[in-house]
């Protein structure tokens, strides 16, 4: 069964088009073009900019519950590491069916935001205690389950944790993380492997230097997917790398043989100089995380790091808005460098909105090791992704469409999100919403993971 979609503006082949239909079937993209002679149109999109659905490239699921929970201080010196502290106090109290249930819905809070995909970034395998439970992946089959249950794809980035620093074993609510040996991240990719498909794909993810032995970054290296890891998140990261290594963190990974195509450097808000050339010159890629990076003190993604292949992340889900963070990739850009424009493509009107967007389409799409067509935007062949963005609000009126939603959109824009030609949201309400909020209820938590109340 075929649906066309007409839409007063697609953004296809890198272009804005007036009036063009989308074709879809069986999931995927069979025309975008003008109105055929003869054509039913199944769903009229007046308004509305359609595009290809934003990709995620990072997120931890479960800390949407304490969002709100650590916007306070006792004694004004908050940083990173007492943020880590407190979000330990969640992830160590969180059972079976929490994980399930907070996750899902940050991933319906993402389908209402207009992302398609996600590439999850999962580090809670164990019980609290850091026993197994009888299914060793219980933990990553429940996140997976969420995303699916909300519609949206999920790239599971199983993380590789083995110690809480150099000479320091994993302790407290860590032992949930815990790995014995790289054997363990590889073992579970290979019983994960029944769910890899069409909606689910798997990937590998060293925590950080920090958290994995430098012996296991090597036997890592073989693994034939996509590969993230958190690298040079902050100032007191850099240094203990430097100490145990002599080196600085892309270097430990390079070295190792995890820099490649498929690498994504996850923040590298701190870089040593060289860092960007190893990065680009292996055709690796940053996934920035403007929202939480803020959040957390981390720092801004360096002038130079946005010359390298980009996409973005919601992180901590401080904010999930993929519009916002691209956004923010810009005008974080401005203030470091004092002028404007910063990532602005020279010669072209409509260059810099058309980039943002791109990072946040194709950009997370090439993170998650997903094909993307040859130019921004939505082409014949591909996943049927697609997301209505609404021009019809007073922001948008007298501004040109990507300029629109680029500069001045967020998820309250989305009206309308199609994953592989599913409609999951519609009139900008995902139809479990009320269901999945209420189910999540019992499990937003504060800083010791007690239920909130109010």
């Amino acid at each position: 069964m075929k649906t066309v979609i007409e839409s007063d503006r697609v953004w296809a082949g890198g272009t804005v088009h007036d009036g063009w239909t989308v074709t879809i079937s069986a999931g995927t993209i069979l025309r975008v073009g003008p109105p055929a002679r003869h054509q039913d149109v199944t769903v009229r999109l007046p308004g509305r900019l359609l595009v290809p659905g934003l990709v995620n490239a990072h997120s931890h699921a479960f800390q949407r519950a304490f969002r709100g929970q650590v916007q306070r201080t006792a004694d004004g010196q908050d940083d990173f590491w007492s943020w880590r502290t407190a979000m330990y106090g969640v992830a160590g109290t969180l059972p079976p069916e929490g994980v399930h249930a907070v996750s899902r819905l940050a991933f319906l809070e993402m389908a209402e935001a207009g992302i398609t995909r996600v590439g999850e970034f999962h580090y809670l395998h164990h019980a609290p205690d850091g026993t197994p439970y009888a299914d060793p992946e219980e933990l990553a089959r429940r996140v997976i389950a969420a995303a699916l249950d909300v519609g949206i794809r999920i790239t599971l980035l199983r993380v590789v944790y083995g110690r809480n620093g150099p000479g320091e074993p994993l302790a407290g609510a860590q032992l949930r993380f815990a790995d014995r040996g790289p054997e363990d991240a590889l073992a579970a990719l290979d019983r994960l492997g029944d769910l890899a498909g069409d909606r689910v794909g798997l990937g590998l993810a060293p925590h950080s230097v920090r958290a994995v032995p430098g012996v296991w970054l090597r036997d890592l290296a073989g693994f034939a997917g996509v590969v993230h890891a958190h690298v040079a998140e902050q100032p007191r990261e850099v240094a203990i790398c430097r100490a145990e290594h002599g080196r600085l963190p892309l270097q430990v990974l390079a070295a190792a043989g995890l820099v490649s195509e498929r690498f994504t450097a996850v923040h590298l808000t701190w870089p040593d100089e060289g860092d960007l050339t190893r990065l680009r010159d292996a055709g690796g890629r940053v996934c920035a995380c403007p929202s939480t990076e803020l959040d957390l003190g981390d720092g801004f993604l360096p002038l130079a790091a946005r010359e390298v292949p980009l996409c973005v992340g919601s992180d901590s889900q401080a904010r999930i808005d993929l519009l916002g963070e691209v956004r923010a990739l810009e005008w974080h850009g401005r203030a470091v460098a004092g002028r404007r424009n910063v990532m602005s493509p020279p010669g072209e009107r409509h260059g810099l909105a058309a980039r943002l967007l791109d990072i946040a389409t194709r950009g997370g799409a090439r993170a998650l090791g997903v094909p993307v067509p040859d130019a921004a935007g939505l082409a014949a062949g591909r996943p049927a992704d697609l997301v209505a963005l609404d021009l019809e609000r007073p922001a948008a009126a007298g501004v040109p469409p990507l300029e629109a939603v680029v500069f001045g959109g967020g998820p309250e824009w989305v009206t309308d999100v199609w994953v592989a030609g599913e409609r999951v949201v519609a009139d900008g309400r995902h139809p479990r919403r009320e269901e999945v909020a209420r189910a999540a209820a019992p499990w937003l938590s504060g800083v010791a993971g007690e239920p909130a109340r109010g």
